[in-house]
């Protein structure tokens, strides 16, 4: 059991320098959120077009489309919910837009993990070339895009510094990723939440939005410990998500509003739940042949 006061330990590499950089919270301690960008393969240009979402990186052909898992949509919090309140965001929102209707499956080379995402997405996949062993792998959109990363050979753990204003967009729990054998483990989530200022124009420490997968139980008050977006997973921890950027998640209405409630808006498009039903789609790969990319199951 990962409990909160333990130090949290990241091996550097598998973390871009600019969220070592931008993300840590001056005297809050060091969030632990997903990458903004990997450095593991430039993004595809989106002025010549992207890859072909037939391809992985090892050259692994996709073969077709199917329906994949929905995910619950957004909460009502997602538009209503400001920074200091921690409604829960289980409940579908109003007019939730819906998901991709064409979807494959990913398996991780080591044949441990998979997921599903949009047909017309791209799979960086540069298997064996992760430093210090692991898994890293981006998902593309077909703007070139980066929409989440996922890693795993990450040291776990939590340490709570100075407390930020906290602010729950969407939260919905991930059973098939506990532990198995740790009864007193607190079942992974995921979530896109932020911290700090609520009238911040930018993200800049201690002001940032995220979503992924954690295992801190829900907050209950109006403060919280800094971000912490992983999971336990063997040898040590994963984490699948990514750092809410305006420059890459496509986010309707004023560019001119504060950077929270951009992240509040992001939630309530058709990419957010592309992003959310594929991050929610990950689970222990059962019986699948390693490093390919397949059509989900119905």
């Amino acid at each position: 059991m990962v409990r909160r006061q333990r130090r949290t330990v990241i091996q550097a590499p598998f973390v871009s320098g600019l969220v070592l950089a931008g993300l840590l919270l001056a005297g809050c301690g060091s969030p632990v959120v997903p990458p903004a960008t990997s450095g593991a393969a430039p993004a595809p240009d989106a002025t010549t077009g992207a890859p072909s979402p037939g391809k992985t990186e090892s050259g692994n052909t996709e073969s077709g489309t199917a329906e994949g898992t929905q995910g619950t949509p957004p909460s009502d919090a997602a538009t209503g919910t400001a920074p200091g309140t921690t409604t829960p965001a289980t409940s579908p929102a109003a007019g939730a837009p819906p998901s991709s209707s064409g979807w494959k499956t990913f398996t991780t080379s080591d044949g441990t993990l998979s997921f599903d995402y949009p047909a017309t997405w791209v799979i960086r996949d540069p298997a064996g070339e992760a430093p210090l062993g692991g898994e890293f792998v981006d998902v593309v959109n077909a703007a070139g895009k980066q929409m989440a990363a996922l890693r795993t050979n990450i040291v776990t753990g939590a340490e709570c510094g100075d407390q930020q204003p906290y602010l729950l967009i969407d939260s919905e729990p991930m059973q098939a990723l506990t532990e198995p054998g740790v009864a007193d483990q607190t079942v992974p989530r995921f979530v896109f939440e932020g911290r700090g200022d609520a009238t911040a124009k930018d993200a800049s420490p201690p002001t940032i939005a995220s979503y992924g997968i954690t295992m801190m139980p829900e907050e209950t008050g109006p403060l919280s410990c800094p971000m912490f977006q992983l999971f336990l997973w063997p040898p040590s921890g994963a984490l699948f998500g990514q750092a809410y950027d305006p420059a890459k998640n496509t986010t309707p209405g004023d560019p001119g509003l504060p950077y929270l409630e951009k992240a509040k808006l992001y939630a309530t498009t058709a990419e957010y739940q592309d992003v959310r039903k594929m991050i929610t789609s990950l689970r222990p790969a059962k019986g699948a042949v390693t490093g390919t990319v397949t059509e989900p199951a119905n």
